[in-house]
């Protein structure tokens, strides 16, 4: 249970203070302009719409490392086909792997001998290039990689190398092939950027390279090499490298560490908030790297439009500004330990600072806190960005404390954080005080962990698995307490009981975290595992487990239990006697309560001025805004608020503001079709949207004088929007596309498959709109298609189909992996249609190369579009 103690002003060397370790913000200490390199990602986008340009956007991804267009090393991250969705969702550059276009890893390029080789992979090279010069815009934003890991592939030493010899011991093959490929690239493209060597590590012969390149004038653009190493080695080979470059003469040239992190520390906030302070404090850009499947940005996004744990630390990350200050660690450059990034953005009056990596208690001390910015007091937010696995859905930060705290006398506050947790990362958000903002309360009141390793288990087939990741072993997952429990599968009669005990009466949320292999034997049958929890032995409810994509991929299954203060148990079993069996093999984790309390069931806050601001400035004079302030708008300033929601569905937004003008709504992009907001007084403002499930970007831009934004405030709400739904089986399903009743977790246990493999296998679907205009069009659907790999990835095919309204123009939506074909999730596509009925039709066929003359011989691109159970309809908005 991570807390947060009293908060008051202590002066930063009051006794007693150094018993605790410290985290120190030097606030007068500027350390340069704020970067955001650290949200790279390798083969984190699959294609358009996976994972959605929200998520996309949201995350503030910078760089993307991706693969050839039409290469065969994987399905998706086409380069061509992630360059637009990516640029246009605020993203820099795109580096595409140049070598991705051959099969296998290491690489196997055809040829009797290097130069042959090398002649093959020239003509490939010109046509990645002509390629790229057909994307109009989008080229400025490409980055070729003409070598990946060249001493381990191409001029290394394997059966696939140039001729047998590491160009780490004789590099004048190596050196004449990046001349050759250099000018060819130009040739064809003068503006072209390219990078490289792109080692597996930062060799000492890099510096060779350089002295080559500087020699023949084909220095690389970008410096590129991969840190599958540490933070630490992140800062020492940095300043390593810039030392090379002032020994030979060039640069200093951008920097893209294009693969860093382990499974070990992908997905939990607490151990990527330590890479993140290395590679902002080097002012670089970086790649998480590709360990598992391609289209979740590494282990960020869950599904298509979600984000766990992950994704809310870069999505913060990602809203700093201004510039990076000093923070000094307890132990500096230390991994496993508690370290952090912190900024100051003086025109918005507000610093903030990331951490984490530390279970227990600690100081976060800001020193020299400038009184003409701040004034003599200061309003801190303290968030918390809890490990919610590697598939599982997360919400918006948890809010610990928020309130105003007096300055010290010597320009310090310090913030006594208890209970923290080494998975979590943290966010404190600092701004001016004195207008007397009523703090705001925690957003949960009570939760507390119970590890599955220490329950007791009964019955048999019981294991007891790990450890799993540690410092040590970072190849391996991350888990909570390192150990998870095994049992609960076909034939078992294991049950898993949890003693817990509840400060009170009343509902509480329940989070069980576990996994299922969707390859294992037990699983293929039917998917999801099921099992059962009783409370006290009453009260049954059936659960359906996560899938992943390996053993111990983390999700959560979430419930509500009814329980009254004292010791309860909680009991998981295989077998119930009044609601079946279970059918599968999972392992259990842990499992999270948490009292739904008032805070939990009162509508999310999000506060203006900790909104992505465009134009805009928070303001600190305003008495009676909640938070700190508010943000005036005037016309064309805008507030982009990054809103979780936990369903596809109806939500109510309340725009609380102070009056001063109006302003116009647009929600993932789209204006609503929806009366200004504001007015001439204070007030609040609803509207009742449809929001997706997952990541959603509301966005006010005022349109009128000024309006004072104070914040927005988000909540489930039902009977507004009216949601129909339609069974895919009533539909018309054409030529081989068939109603099937083979997936039992389908609505009314059929859906309609076979969709696909030309546009005679289709599903049309007639709905009726009860008036004209944008309506949310949520599919439930399952695919479960995966390519035979040639390596550790497990390759998922993101299946998609060709949706047409009413005759028109067909759109492409992709649908990412659910695991399994009776693992349903829900998709949301906007779309327009008319008052009365509409048809919608379902087709899909095999997309072609890029240049439509061949097709992928390794079954990578699916020509079939998922199995769709139901579609629902409900209007956009309310009028």
């Amino acid at each position: 249970m991570a807390a947060l103690a009293a908060l008051l002003a202590v002066p930063a060397g009051t006794a007693g203070a150094a018993e605790r370790e410290r985290l120190t913000i030097d606030l007068g200490t500027d350390t340069g302009a704020f970067h955001g390199g650290a949200s790279g990602s390798l083969y984190g986008i699959y294609g358009d719409g996976v994972p959605s340009r929200n998520v996309l956007e949201g995350m503030h991804v910078r760089t993307v490392s991706t693969k050839a267009q039409d290469g065969p090393q994987h399905p998706g991250a086409d380069a061509l086909e992630v360059l637009p969705p990516f640029v246009d969702s605020g993203g820099k550059d795109v580096y595409i792997y140049m070598t991705d276009i051959y099969r296998g890893f290491p690489y196997q390029w055809p040829g009797a001998n290097g130069p042959e080789r090398l002649a093959d992979f020239k003509e490939k090279i010109k046509k990645q290039v002509q390629q790229v010069l057909t994307m109009g815009r989008y080229k400025d934003h490409v980055v070729y990689v003409p070598f990946n890991e060249p001493e381990g592939n191409m001029f290394g030493t394997g059966e696939w190398s140039y001729d047998k010899v590491s160009w780490l011991n004789d590099p004048r093959h190596y050196f004449a092939a990046w001349k050759e490929v250099y000018h060819l690239i130009k040739g064809l493209d003068p503006d072209a950027r390219i990078a490289g060597p792109n080692t597996s590590v930062l060799y000492n012969q890099v510096k060779g390279f350089l002295q080559y390149a500087k020699a023949h004038d084909v220095v690389p653009d970008v410096m590129t090499w991969h840190e599958l190493s540490s933070p630490a080695a992140v800062r020492t080979n940095v300043a390593k490298y810039r030392q090379m470059e002032k020994e030979v003469g060039v640069g200093p040239l951008p920097i893209n560490v294009n693969e860093y992190g382990h499974n070990y520390h992908l997905s939990v906030p607490g151990q990527v908030v330590q890479w993140v302070s290395a590679i902002e404090e080097s002012k670089i850009d970086a790649d998480l790297a590709y360990w598992n499947i391609d289209g979740n940005l590494n282990d960020s996004a869950v599904e298509a439009n979600k984000g766990n744990g992950q994704w809310w630390l870069f999505n913060a990350y990602g809203q700093m500004s201004g510039h990076t200050v000093e923070v000094s660690a307890p132990h500096p450059n230390q991994q496993y330990t508690l370290q952090g990034v912190a900024t100051l953005d003086e025109d918005k009056k507000q610093s903030r600072v990331l951490f984490g990596g530390k279970s227990g208690d600690a100081d976060v001390v800001f020193e020299n806190i400038d009184p003409k910015l701040f004034g003599k007091t200061v309003h801190a937010t303290v968030q918390e960005i809890p490990w919610t696995g590697q598939v599982g859905d997360s919400a918006q930060p948890l809010r610990l404390a928020d309130r105003e705290l007096t300055v010290g006398a010597d320009g310090s506050v310090t913030l006594p954080m208890t209970g923290m947790n080494e998975m979590s990362a943290y966010q404190v958000i600092l701004s001016p005080g004195g207008d007397g903002g009523k703090p705001a309360e925690p957003s949960v009141g009570w939760r507390k962990t119970y590890e599955a390793e220490n329950a007791t288990y009964t019955g048999g087939g019981y294991s007891r698995n790990g450890p799993e990741g540690s410092p040590s072993q970072v190849g391996k997952f991350a888990t909570s307490g390192a150990y998870n429990v095994g049992g609960l599968r076909t034939g078992s009669d294991g049950v898993l009981s949890f003693d817990v005990e509840v400060p009170k009466d009343g509902t509480y949320d329940l989070s069980v975290f576990a996994n299922s292999y969707n390859l294992y034997d037990l699983v293929k049958e039917q998917g999801p595992t099921n099992v059962f929890l009783r409370v006290d032995g009453e009260d049954p409810q059936e659960l359906r487990l996560p899938l992943g994509y390996k053993w111990v991929v983390w999700g959560h299954t979430d419930t509500t239990v009814k329980l009254t203060a004292g010791k309860h148990r909680l009991t998981l079993a295989a077998k119930d006697a009044d609601l079946g069996v279970t059918k599968g093999d999972a392992i259990i984790d842990k499992i999270d309560l948490a009292l739904r309390d008032e805070n939990v069931t009162a509508p999310a806050v999000y506060e203006a001025e900790y909104a992505t601001l465009s134009g805009a400035r928070p303001g600190y004079t305003h008495p009676g805004a909640s938070g700190p302030g508010a943000v005036p708008l005037a016309k064309g300033d805008s507030a982009a608020f990054w809103v979780h929601s936990p369903t596809d569905g109806e939500a109510t937004v309340l725009f609380d503001h102070l009056g001063g003008g109006r302003a116009k709504v647009s929600l993932n992009g789209e204006e609503l079709d929806i009366p200004k907001v504001g007015g001439t007084k204070k007030g609040t403002d609803q509207i009742r949207v449809f929001l997706s499930g997952g990541i959603n970007k509301i966005t006010v831009t005022g349109a009128s004088r000024a309006l004072l934004l104070d914040r927005l405030r988000v909540a489930p709400s039902h009977g507004n929007l009216v949601t129909k739904v339609y069974q895919a089986e009533d539909g018309t399903p054409t030529g081989a596309a068939k109603v099937t009743d083979t997936y039992t977790f389908a609505a009314n246990g059929k859906a309609v498959t076979g969709i696909g493999d030309g546009k005679a296998n289709a599903l049309t679907v007639d709905v009726v709109a009860q008036r004209p205009g944008r309506h949310a069009l949520t599919i439930r659907y399952s695919n479960a298609e995966q390519a035979p790999a040639t390596h550790y990835n497990p390759d998922p095919i993101a299946r998609h189909a060709d949706l047409s309204v009413n005759g028109g123009p067909a759109r492409r939506v992709l649908f990412p992996t659910t695991f399994h074909f009776n693992n349903f999730w829900d998709l949301t596509v906007p779309v327009t249609l008319k008052k009365g009925t509409n048809r919608l039709t379902f087709t899909a066929e095999e997309l072609p190369d890029f240049n439509g003359d061949t097709y992928n011989q390794y079954d990578q691109r699916s020509p079939y579009a998922p199995v769709i159970d139901q579609i629902g309809v409900t209007p956009l908005t309310q009028k």
